[in-house]
């Protein structure tokens, strides 16, 4: 590529993936539910943000950072109209060995390397590989994910302290046990009626806010009973100007492999709560991955900048988000501008809210992203999907969402290979009915159809690649009494390294046994590698390839002519 081809190319790659007037195009008719849904979003991720700063080591003033920063510029610049960003408990977990191998000051400068790589990403185009994530692996992950949450909140729906560990349902049931149930009357009372009030509002008027009134109803239920029950508690009230860590070689070298887990994770969470939230809301404008990269690499530099964590698209507020109406980016942008009015303004206010509140709203949207309805479709789809789905959800679970995605799509890929392996075939054919009486007039005084008895035709069929070479293998080395095998692979739709060198393998040993091997309608996607491996070089004759079967078997009958000349000769 030319210099003056790439540099508009690249002018327009960039263009692509910067801000657009078009992305508020829906603004002037949703304005009024993207502001509804912004704060509702806020009152969400506020104890999400804390509790996040806090379980990654960097306290609760880092989380709301994040929220706030990365919030603000993952709405601007990311490729998704709903997505909601900030701090994740995903991102928590990898967090936590970083600070205690390098320290807290080490975050920052992880957020910025990561967001790099991410950015770098976008630009790359890498973004576009999330399509190749089969459907029951993403449905598997965000029922998964629906049942993490749900699990996170049993602490604080209960009012217990959060029991020691990692896995969600571990600290669920350790919580159970260590919970005074006595207390736990007050704050079980308020998630009811938190749940009660987001189940019934939507069927009275779709048009309330049901999570936001919700949590006012809920809140004002346990100011005026005078419930003793925990609240969100005092915030930060100043966000810190940016500055840039004081970083040296050595720092960045021993911090590099760290950047690469979180941009992963930041890069592959994102896409899929997009993706999510593309599900979601048919009628928005579906996700452009580059950009959400892009996005979320600058939210991730900007965080970091600030002193924040590295930030990925957040299902759980971006599910929120939806569920409350938001339509546009705006609403993602308000979610983070009311959470900085808050820490200026209205902590003390807002401190109030029970967590129990929250610990509702968040169990009715995890209750809402396990689908049972496709779930079941996708467990009667057939066993493949229904593996995939199972598995994928189960470690999610069990593990975590980044392994579950590794899992799935490794389980989808050997479930998928499985499946060409068995649709792909070697069949012999009959002899064209033509060829049989022309070639039987020609040998009448021999009294036998030697076209039969000389030359053999295989048509493989599907795919020749390496989950399948060895049966194919073992089926032609049972060929015998033949002078002629024409191998058909115009049916052949995937040939990689292993399949090409199965068939020079083929070649050689039936050549050793005196056979002559033809090839005919080697595609031409294929002929490139074929001829790499030795494919051709292997035949006897470079004129053994041909494009048309009567050709091969014209050639065919005139070898066994010859042979059968030589030998009656002899």
């Amino acid at each position: 590529m030319s210099l003056e081809t790439f540099l508009p190319t690249a002018r327009q790659r960039l263009l692509a993936l910067a801000p657009h007037r078009s992305d508020y195009a829906d603004l002037p008719r949703s304005w009024r539910h993207d502001l509804i849904a912004g704060l509702t979003v806020a009152i969400v991720a506020l104890p999400l943000a804390l509790g996040f700063g806090v379980s990654s080591g960097l306290g609760a003033a880092a989380g709301l950072i994040t929220a706030v920063v990365a919030g603000a510029v993952a709405a601007v610049f990311g490729g998704s109209h709903l997505q909601v960003s900030g701090p994740t408990g995903a991102m928590a977990v990898v967090l936590l060995p970083v600070v205690a191998r390098h320290g807290a000051e080490a975050v920052p400068v992880v957020a910025i390397m990561a967001g790099g790589l991410v950015l770098l990403a976008g630009v790359l185009g890498i973004g576009r590989l999330v399509a190749y994530i089969p459907w029951p692996v993403v449905e598997g992950f965000t029922c998964g994910i629906g049942v993490v949450i749900a699990l996170q909140q049993v602490p604080l729906a209960l009012d217990t302290p959060r029991a020691e560990g990692e896995n969600a349902g571990l600290v669920a049931l350790r919580t159970l046990g260590a919970t005074d149930w006595a207390q736990a009357v007050a704050p079980l009372a308020l998630v009811a009626l938190v749940v009660a009030v987001m189940i019934v509002l939507p069927r009275l008027h779709k048009g309330l806010p049901a999570s936001l009134v919700a949590v006012v109803l809920a809140t004002l239920v346990a100011e005026v009973a005078r419930l003793d029950v925990d609240r969100i508690g005092v915030l930060p009230d100043t966000l810190p100007g940016p500055h840039l860590p004081v970083v040296d070689l050595a720092t960045t070298s021993a911090l590099f492999s760290a950047a690469l887990a979180v941009a992963a994770l930041a890069a592959l969470e994102s896409l899929l709560s997009a993706r999510v939230a593309d599900g979601m809301a048919d009628d928005i404008e579906r996700t452009r991955p580059n950009r959400e990269l892009f996005g979320q690499g600058l939210a991730n530099v900007a965080s970091g900048l600030f002193g924040g964590l590295p930030a990925t698209g957040a299902i759980a507020r971006t599910a929120v988000n939806v569920r409350a109406g938001g339509r546009t980016r705006v609403a993602a942008l308000m979610h983070a501008l009311v959470l900085a009015a808050i820490i200026y303004l209205a902590g003390p206010l807002v401190g109030r809210i029970p967590l129990s509140v929250l610990a509702g709203v968040l169990l009715v949207t995890a209750a809402r992203m396990v689908d049972l309805r496709t779930a079941r479709a996708i467990c009667r789809s057939g066993r493949s999907g229904a593996l995939v789905f199972c598995v994928t959800l189960a470690v999610t679970v069990v593990f975590d969402l980044v392994m579950a995605v590794e899992v799935g799509v490794a389980v989808a890929a050997v479930v998928a290979l499985r499946a060409m392996a068995r649709s792909s075939g070697l069949h012999r054919e009959p002899m064209p009915h033509e060829a049989e009486e022309s070639y039987e007039q020609l040998t009448a005084d021999t009294g036998r159809t030697l076209l039969h008895e000389h030359i053999a035709v295989y048509r493989i069929d599907g795919a020749l690649f390496f989950a399948d070479v060895r049966r194919f293998l073992d089926e032609l080395a049972l060929v015998s009494d033949v002078r002629v095998v024409v191998l058909r692979l115009g049916n052949v739709r995937m040939l990689d390294a292993s399949g090409a060198n199965a068939l020079v393998e083929i070649i050689d040993d039936l050549r050793r046994r005196g056979i002559v091997v033809l090839l005919k309608g080697l595609r031409p996607e294929h002929q490139r590698l074929a001829e790499s491996l030795g494919v051709i070089a292997a035949l006897a004759d470079e004129r053994h390839l041909f494009d048309d079967l009567d050709d091969a078997l014209a050639h065919a009958r005139a070898h066994v002519r010859r042979s059968l000349g030589t030998a009656t000769m002899g």
